[in-house]
């Protein structure tokens, strides 16, 4: 018998554990740890803090993965070994034949003064009810959006939100004037020049302003503070900086901030250890790190699993990761632009985005629908 531990069950390690099931011999066992008892996935926020879904719509618990020969520990990672590859969880100790490290990036909030006493932090699911109820009940003012650090998950989702807030607002019959803002020189730059000025452009018409190279200092009450200029605000609504999980830090995967793994196999310098999804960090050909997006992490944990099952079997493993995907950004009205390419392609990333269009909009509805489904059953 051998044994395949998966650290974390979000997108990566739920993707590696139902397509690596199938390829092992029934008497091998894989294991998936998580504190989490359930899965959702990020982009729903935007719905639930504008009121047009609810967290519950798109959360699966973890432990029906069960019934798909996968064994679901709820625990907390306390110890990483990537040389024996075992892990300890709340105590215990976990040895494997094969790890994969799937914990995503850790929220640092506490990495800006003032961000937890005075922000809204729109990434921690535990606070989107905190979110929306302060949405429905605003009554008009000075809404900021910020970006706290880089790399964040889901580079659209600020500005996003922000043209979803607008039509929110108007809807309402709030007058709001809505601010983003955030420390790169443009929205999102893997669009390059053409793409961002697309997306700003947008948000000028719906008379949002962006206000780019804007490291935050601190947050004060009703102020964020930047090195030369404050912004005042009615609500704040953060994304926080983001950092490896200290568990990963502590056990020398991550020596430079993240997880460096072989882009192709997502294999780590220790043996038969991969990192897949938000906790590794995969250069494209310009030299920026990879988009951290949920459909790059499930692509990846597929290669993972089919290069375990390959190496369990006596195979060669032959698939590689090639870095393409996809992600939405909801511009309101009914209408979604998408943003898809080669990523690692050479010499430089193959991106381009596209839309908006209806049609966008429901292929986002369907990406979600069928993932719950196949993964989670009904």
């Amino acid at each position: 018998m051998r044994r395949v531990v998966i650290l974390g069950g979000g997108f990566g390690g739920v993707a590696t554990a139902v397509s690596l099931r199938p390829g092992l011999a029934e008497a091998d066992e894989v294991i998936l740890v998580d504190r989490r008892t359930h899965f959702m996935m990020g982009f729903r926020k935007s719905w639930v803090v504008t009121g047009r879904g609810t967290a519950d719509e798109g959360r699966r618990p973890l432990a029906a993965l069960e019934s798909r020969g996968i064994r679901v520990l709820n625990g907390t990672v306390t110890a990483i070994d990537p040389a024996a590859r075992a892990v300890g969880v709340d105590g215990r100790r976990l040895e494997a034949d094969a790890l994969v490290v799937a914990l995503g990036a850790e929220l640092a909030p506490d990495q800006v003064p003032g961000f937890n006493e005075h922000a809204l932090n729109f990434y921690d699911p535990g606070q989107l009810a905190a979110v929306s109820e302060a949405l429905r009940n605003f009554r008009g003012g000075r809404v900021l959006i910020g970006i706290f650090g880089l790399p964040y998950k889901c580079p659209p989702a600020p500005f996003e939100l922000a043209l979803l807030l607008s039509e929110f607002f108007k809807d309402r019959g709030v007058a709001a004037t809505i601010e983003v803002f955030g420390p790169q020189p443009m929205a999102i730059p893997i669009l390059g020049p053409a793409g961002c000025a697309a997306v700003e452009g947008r948000l000028a018409a719906r008379g949002i302003t962006f206000l780019p190279n804007r490291r935050a200092v601190r947050v004060e009450a009703g102020e964020v503070v930047f090195e030369t200029e404050r912004r005042p605000f009615d609500i704040l609504i953060g994304v926080p900086p983001h950092r490896v999980p200290a568990v990963v830090r502590q056990s020398g995967l991550a020596a430079d901030g993240w997880v460096r793994v072989n882009p192709e196999t997502l294999e780590t310098d220790f043996a038969d250890v991969y990192a897949v999804g938000d906790v590794n960090e995969i250069l494209m050909a310009d030299g920026r790190p990879l988009p951290k997006a949920g459909v790059f992490a499930e692509a990846e944990g597929e290669v993972v699993a089919a290069r375990i099952a390959a190496r369990f079997a006596g195979r060669q493993p032959e698939v590689t990761f090639a870095g393409n995907g996809h992600c939405y950004l909801e511009v309101g009205r009914g209408e979604a632009m998408v943003v898809r390419g080669g990523f690692l392609e050479r010499p430089t990333p193959a991106v381009e985005l596209l839309g908006p269009s209806p049609d966008y909009l429901r292929e986002k509805y369907e990406f979600e629908r069928r993932r719950l489904a196949a993964w989670f059953g009904g």
